[in-house]
């Protein structure tokens, strides 16, 4: 089994649902044998309240119960998805809900209680066995305090503040991940590199469509240095790659093999969040924008969204972004990949909430707050792109906002969109607020 094909499996893995419970399957099998095996040595014989009957009814009660919230949770995480997918976007499904391991160890504990009360239950005799039926009970109590604990968990879990906040945790964990180093003074990037020369040989990609999720860039690096070529992937991490479109670019007299590289990058049907730097701002930008369309038309859940792309954007502008061209230890070029540069970064903050939000005040004034925050914590070198945005920003406001009493108002940089920031502490507002006081004077003086 190759990289791509252990990765693949891992990812897999840890994004499904139905790997806790079906473990929870197989660890049943071998705990109620254990358990039968040492029932005579069990402590709960002086002090087990019930008969045989009595405890056939609390494992049948057991039963009926933990059935009964597998198919609830079951149920409502459906309903669940579809809710949370249509609100806020489809892309939480499997990188927020589908992997979190409070719903899964939940579920797993509800299937191995279900089990281990239907084993027992098959079990009983004449006589009653003390501590299957005491682990028995424990479990019941157990899985009734999880149901309600999973119940709160999920209310929780589904508020858009929540969502977001999981999805820059996550992005943040990545980041510092693919970005390892900090910046450094000046922070030096080698531009797009150019081979001189038309490439030895094409790798095509010939099986079914698919997304870059990940590449093995160490092993693509070692790869290069004993055949002793340049290899050049052409995709970047996100992008998707068609049928025989192009997947590596080869240089060099001695080239490898087509499936030892192949087997270097991993496939997916969608992006994913474990290699893929700007999948977090992609998945906050859409939450941030459809919180903004005419039909929600929620902008303080757009406001959470742009705090958290704030915190990912002031890390990323901290860190040491990654050149194209890769060298070994020798210091040859051996490997040249495609990554997001800053301006990459600043535009998907800033761009398309910009557009569908800049008529808002909350959305203008929590952009300008970014925008001059991060003028203030990044090096100068990240300056000029923030500029033009908000430069950008200015003149669509400009356009928008025919007033100037709104237009001073949506210039003026607030933390909280709206509410945080005193119009009256503002010396541009002030010359409003006095003939606001004025016509207010007026208006009590008259009969």
């Amino acid at each position: 089994m190759g990289w791509n094909q252990w990765y693949s499996l891992n990812s897999y893995i840890r994004s499904s649902l139905w790997i806790i419970p079906f473990i929870a399957l197989l660890l049943y099998v071998g705990a109620i044998r254990c358990v039968y095996l040492f029932d005579a040595w069990s402590l709960w014989a002086d002090v087990w309240p019930w008969g045989v009957d009595g405890t056939q009814r609390m494992l049948e009660t057991i039963i009926t119960m933990t059935l009964t919230f597998v198919v609830f949770t079951f149920g409502s995480l459906l309903v669940a998805i579809q809710v949370a997918g249509g609100q806020l976007t489809p892309r939480i499904i499997a990188t927020t809900l589908l992997s979190d391991n409070a719903i899964r160890f939940t579920v797993g504990l509800f299937i191995f209680t279900l089990l281990f009360a239907t084993g027992a239950l098959a079990r009983l005799d004449t006589a009653v066995p003390h501590g299957v039926s005491g682990i028995a009970g424990m479990l019941g109590f157990c899985s009734i305090a999880a149901f309600l604990y999973l119940i709160d968990y999920a209310a929780r879990l589904l508020r858009p503040v929540s969502i977001i906040l999981k999805v820059g945790e996550k992005g943040h964990r990545v980041i510092e991940d693919v970005y390892r180093e900090k910046a450094a003074h000046n922070d030096p990037r080698d531009g797009v590199f150019v081979p001189s020369d038309a490439p030895d040989r094409i790798v095509y990609h010939k099986a079914n469509p698919a997304i870059v999720v990940a590449v093995n860039l160490n092993a693509l690096v070692a790869l290069g240095e004993n055949t002793n070529c340049v290899i050049e992937l052409v995709p970047r991490v996100g992008d998707f790659v068609g049928t025989d479109e192009a997947l590596f670019r080869l240089y060099g007299p001695s080239l490898p093999d087509d499936r030892a590289l192949k087997a270097l990058v991993a496939f997916g049907p969608e992006r994913t969040l474990e290699q893929d730097s700007t999948f977090a701002f992609r998945i906050i930008v859409d939450i941030g924008i459809k919180a903004l369309s005419k039909a929600i038309n929620d902008p303080t859940t757009a406001v959470l969204a742009i705090d958290q792309l704030q915190r990912l954007l002031c890390f990323v502008g901290r860190r040491q972004l990654l050149g194209e061209a890769i060298r070994s230890k020798s210091g040859k070029l051996r490997l040249i990949r495609r990554t997001p540069n800053w301006e990459d970064f600043v535009e998907l903050t800033f761009s398309e909430i910009r557009l569908y939000g800049a008529e808002n005040f909350q959305i203008a004034r929590r952009l300008r707050a970014v925008i001059e925050y991060a003028l203030q914590v990044l090096p100068d070198d990240r300056h000029q792109a923030l500029h033009i945005e908000l430069d950008l920003l200015d003149r669509m406001l400009e356009q928008i906002y025919v007033l100037p009493e709104d237009l001073t108002l949506a210039r003026t940089p607030d933390s909280q969109g709206l509410g945080g920031s005193s119009r009256r502490s503002n010396p541009a507002t002030a010359g409003l607020d006095s003939r606001l006081h004025c016509t207010s004077s007026q208006q009590d003086a008259r009969p």
